[in-house]
């Protein structure tokens, strides 16, 4: 409890490991709340929960609690999920997909992530999961960084394609990016203009906690 006051003052690591796959993972008291960090960036919690609800929050939480299932590509510390399940209350079946064995360890650790029963955790590739699944999902949210360089599999056409494949009728992709610099930039604003078709609608939420922007699908029918 003593540290949890003592952050509100000063940032406080209460657990630091080296990743082979993440690099380095820290868990921080940070303003009264656990966080957990990459080197240089907020893995979950902190800014990084704010950011995702308000993406969900552009959804509608109404729409989203009358859903039946969501993906969840990047899990991390879970801190979407405790979003869903906690302040939204959904009640249907949530399947996270995280590469890193050892986030999901800190996560169930200090998060009580295996402690939601409507949760599935696999630990797997983003890109290899969605290429094998059977499912359709009504939500699609897509939170996939090391450190702080998105992969490039994401933007490639193929990938985002066989996201739309898998969405419901009605259903939206939240799709969350980071833009550190100009490249970055061009990088979105080609992938919003490149999105053409009268099956789905794209927009962006822009410059949310300075450097990152939402991209949101929606499925039309």
């Amino acid at each position: 409890m003593l540290k949890k006051v003592l952050s509100y003052l000063i940032p406080i690591n209460i657990h630091r490991v080296k990743s082979a796959l993440s690099k380095s993972l820290e868990v921080t008291w940070a303003n009264g709340e656990l966080v957990l960090d990459s080197e240089n960036a907020n893995y979950s919690y902190g800014s990084l929960q704010r950011i995702l609800r308000l993406g969900l929050k552009n959804i509608g939480f109404d729409k989203i609690i009358r859903m039946d299932h969501i993906l969840v590509l990047g899990v991390a510390g879970g801190s979407v999920v405790k979003t869903l399940v906690d302040e939204i209350k959904f009640s249907g079946r949530i399947t996270g997909v995280e590469i890193d064995p050892e986030i999901i360890k800190l996560s169930n650790h200090y998060f009580k992530l295996d402690k939601i029963q409507q949760l599935e955790i696999v630990i797997d590739d983003a890109f290899e999961f969605v290429l094998k699944t059977k499912e359709k999902y009504d939500l699609i949210i897509i939170d996939i960084f090391q450190d702080t360089t998105m992969p490039n599999f994401l933007y490639e056409n193929y990938f985002t394609n066989r996201i739309c494949y898998l969405l419901k009728s009605k259903g939206f992709v939240l799709f969350n990016t980071m833009l550190l610099n100009e490249q970055h930039n061009r990088r979105n604003e080609k992938y919003l203009s490149d999105f053409c078709t009268t099956k789905y609608s794209i927009k962006s939420i822009p410059r949310i906690e300075i450097h990152n922007e939402l991209i949101v699908i929606e499925k039309r029918d």
